[in-house]
């Protein structure tokens, strides 16, 4: 044991040392770490079996004897390195490439499966199963090399992404197929192809379903934590392992699959529930494992190539240069052949040519193909002709990948030209640097005059800046190469990024529902993309759905309607109080960045445009908060004051903060005054009270229908009526709908349409009650909110009802149903014809 922990201290230290030395030498880290294992593995061979140095056997013997095997691989570092790789993607950017991602990562595995299969099959001297078993082993992609270039270099984000996502799932798709083939091969179990394909699926999606799950129990766990971080940590640690385990030994899911579906959705959601300290605490602890993981996993691996090439022969070169043209041509097919069918099928953006052929030679294999061809030298089932066969070939098309592809692949990019910015993103880097070397310029001239720097000193130093002005000011092409389409798409990009940044620091204060900072980090990122694929239209409809009601809030809509439920419905009244109030507190707070920041660098026509947009949206925004307002004034104004304590404390702690860097409070007194700040935060933090009918009696007073009324009968109707929250454009019903209710405006403006006419109904009045008193089971007309609405909604019992017990109230309503009948008209001579025909077209010419 002790031996063993010496030789991981050593391999360490190897692998902190590689690092460097790879940077120098202009190679994957992960390359030079593929051959210093087999270096390693191939000595300690050599050393242990020559007697002429057996002092060194004991050295020797450690490295050959380590305690490693194929499980090891698969359930220590493979759960680790699979949730790592999910959780570091951007989940949104990755969906908008989700087909070429399966593409790539199913199809493309079962092409080169089959490819290899059926171009060995001939040659190899073993079975047909045997043959597509290696062609599972070696598709799978190991992506950790080519990401690591890509970023060293800084290749294009997308086709970054490609290849990560690609990666993450083919492992799942791999294993899958390879488990289905060892199981025949042996004789355990054997499939139809139908029953082959079931499975596959049922893995795949139930993989998806157990990752996704359990990643939302431990997020919803991650608040009962009180904040620690390390015990936040913890629960990201197990959760990979637990959803791994439980699916592959348990429900015979796919466990990688599971795993990767895990870290998608804490990478999603996680901003949003961790506090951002904690959620970069915890990218930090990741990355650092992920580091140590892989580069173990590599070294370890590799020291295993001598002993899975032992007993090669030439013939086997052949076989080999087989698998290598065979898993090239698989992959040219899919890229070339399958991918742009998705473009012409408007299921992805087109991928360029240079990415194809990068994503084709970048298909280097590594660690899980080597861990497989381990486990097949390990099962006592598998013939021995087959272990040798697999072991060999597999290990072979690995070593030519990572030193052929993995040593050029560099040189590809930069051939490509795809480690360069393109026109526009050079155009605005320019432009960025020339402003910003302007600003340190003038900064730096006024510090040395404080400082009182030497004359000479400081004309050096600004003209040095002087002249590197000059220089970008000379290479800036932004007014010609970015049109002003373009700069208004990249302010709006900038806008709902630097919102997304203001809504993350107030995230940071205790106090604020996570759920609230989930939606609008959503909807943030959904105005980020919406803008990058269709400009000012994609930011505008994205800043629209954020003031819909989001579907639960709909379904407590209708348990609030159907069953007086409230709670729920309370709940999310409460929630949107807070989210546009948050929203309007981060819009009004962006005009100064807009002015100081955006305006010098886009400059003033395209700000002023940008500024258009964000205030459109900006006056939605007070629509919808005002609806609210009016009608709660008493929560609006608790959960401002709590908006306004948080605030005050955040700058109380910045003022603290100060005064110790500044030495003038020592580090007792200012952990002192933290705990104090501490206590007041928990105290701003305990959740509101809201009460959906709060003031609901002195609403229904304010309408003129019911002045007069009794006050039993205003007391009955404020228990009768139920609430309906109504976004502008949306439809309050449609003609030949059931008619079950009558409607009162609260608040907000509806139109109502039918028959030719239009009334125009504002707060106070109501609508849909025709129907209800002609007996009509169906709607004659139909009713659109113009604005945002709070409405009263009473079902048809209750209203016949009252209308019984006060004579006086069914007289005024039918008095306004009959201003709003329109004159009579003489009916239209009876032609042959489709009548029901005409009618429908007369209705498709209504507004709306």
């Amino acid at each position: 044991m002790p031996n063993t922990l010496l030789a991981i201290a050593l391999l360490l230290i190897v692998v902190s040392a590689i690092q460097p030395l790879a940077r120098r030498m202009m190679l994957s880290s992960t390359v030079l770490l593929a051959v210093v294992g087999v270096l390693l593995g191939g000595g300690a061979a050599f050393l242990f079996n020559t007697p002429h140095l057996a002092a060194l056997d004991q050295a020797a013997g450690t490295l050959l004897r380590f305690p490693v095997n194929a499980e090891a691989f698969l359930y220590i570092f493979l759960p680790l390195l699979v949730f790592h790789g999910s959780l570091s993607i951007d989940v949104r950017r990755l969906a908008r490439d989700w087909a070429p991602v399966l593409v790539m990562a199913v199809v493309a595995v079962l092409v080169t499966t089959a490819a290899i299969g059926f171009a060995l099959q001939p040659l190899a001297g073993v079975s047909l199963t045997a043959c597509l078993m290696l062609g599972a082993i070696v598709a799978t992609t190991d992506p950790s090399a080519v990401v690591g270039v890509f970023r060293e270099i800084g290749a294009n984000s997308r086709l970054t992404r490609l290849v990560e996502g690609e990666s993450l799932l083919n492992d799942a798709a791999a294993i899958s197929i390879f488990t289905i083939f060892l199981g025949q091969l042996t004789g355990q179990h054997s499939l139809a192809p139908a029953e082959v394909v079931l499975s596959f699926l049922t893995s795949f999606i139930g993989g998806l379903a157990v990752g996704f799950l359990m990643a939302r129990a431990m997020l919803f766990a991650v608040p009962l934590m009180g904040g620690n971080r390390t015990a936040e940590v913890s629960l990201t640690l197990a959760l990979p392992y637990i959803a791994y385990i439980v699916c592959d030994h348990t429900l015979h899911f796919s466990g990688v699959v599971a795993a990767a579906a895990a870290g998608l959705t804490v990478s999603a959601v996680g901003p949003s529930t961790f506090r951002p300290r904690s959620w970069q605490f915890l990218q930090d602890i990741w990355d650092q494992l992920s580091f140590w993981a892989s580069s173990m996993v590599f070294i370890l691996a590799s020291m295993l190539v001598p002993r899975l090439l032992l007993g090669m022969q030439q013939r086997d070169l052949l076989l080999i240069g087989v698998v290598i043209v065979a898993a090239m041509a698989a992959r040219a097919a899919v890229l070339f052949g399958v991918m742009p069918l998705l473009r012409h099928a408007k299921l992805s953006q087109r991928v360029p040519i240079p990415f194809k052929v990068t994503m084709l030679w970048g298909g280097l294999r590594g660690a899980i193909t080597l861990a497989l061809a381990l486990s097949v030298t390990e099962n006592p089932l598998v013939p021995q002709r087959v272990q040798q066969f697999v072991a060999i070939l597999a290990t072979g098309y690995v070593l030519s990948t990572l030193l052929v592809n993995g040593t050029t692949l560099r040189f590809l990019v930069h051939a490509l030209k795809l480690d360069r910015l393109s026109a526009s993103d050079q155009a605005l880097r320019n432009q960025v640097v020339a402003i910003g070397l302007g600003e340190v310029r003038d900064k730096l001239r006024r510090t040395a005059g404080e400082l009182a720097f030497s004359a000479p000193a400081t004309a050096h130093v600004v003209e040095m800046y002087d002249r590197r002005v000059k220089v970008e000011t000379a290479a800036n092409t932004f007014d010609t190469a970015i049109g002003d389409r373009d700069r208004v798409t990249l302010g709006l990009i900038t806008f709902a990024s630097q919102e997304r940044s203001l809504l993350l620091e107030m995230f940071q204060e205790q106090g604020l529902s996570r759920r609230v900072m989930e939606t609008l980090l959503w909807t943030a990122e959904s105005m980020i993309d919406g803008a990058r694929s269709e400009g000012r239209l994609g930011y505008i409809q994205a800043a629209r759905r954020r003031l819909q009601p989001n579907l639960r809030f709909r379904l407590a809509q209708g348990l609030h309607r159907q069953f007086r439920i409230d709670t729920p419905l309370m709940h999310c009244m409460a929630e949107r109080f807070e989210m546009l109030l948050l929203s309007h507190l981060v819009s009004a707070s962006m005009t100064r960045f807009i002015r100081r920041r955006m305006e010098p660098v886009l400059g003033h026509r395209v700000t002023e445009v940008v500024g258009d947009i964000v205030g459109r949206r900006e006056e939605l925004l007070q629509d919808a908060m005002e609806t609210l307002r009016l009608q709660y004034p008493g929560y609006a104004e608790a959960l401002e004051t709590r908006i306004l304590r948080q605030i005050g404390l955040r700058m109380e702690a910045e003022e603290y903060a100060t005064l110790k860097r500044e030495s003038l409070v020592g580090e007792e007194l200012h952990d002192e005054l933290m705990r104090g700040l501490d206590a007041l935060r928990a105290q701003v933090a305990r959740p509101l009270q809201f009460n959906i009918q709060s003031g609901l009696d002195k609403r229904i007073e304010e309408f003129p229908i019911f002045a007069a009324l009794q006050d039993a009968l205003l007391h009955d109707l404020a228990m009768s009526v139920t609430i309906r929250f109504a976004v502008p454009g949306e439809w309050i019903f449609r003609r030949r709908q059931r008619a079950r209710s009558v409607f009162f405006i609260s608040r907000g403006e509806v139109l109502l349409q039918g028959d030719g006419t239009e009334f125009p109904l504002t707060h106070g009045e109501f609508f849909g009650e025709g129907e209800l008193l002609d007996k009509r089971t169906r709607r004659r007309t139909r009713a659109r909110a113009t604005s945002f609405c709070h409405l009263l909604e009473l079902d048809a019992a209750a209203f016949h009802r009252l209308l019984a017990e006060a004579p006086d109230l069914a007289g005024r309503v039918e008095r306004v149903v009959e201003a709003r009948r329109p004159a009579a008209v003489p009916e239209p001579p009876a032609v042959p014809g489709p009548v029901l025909g005409l009618d429908g077209l007369s209705e498709a010419r209504l507004p709306g």
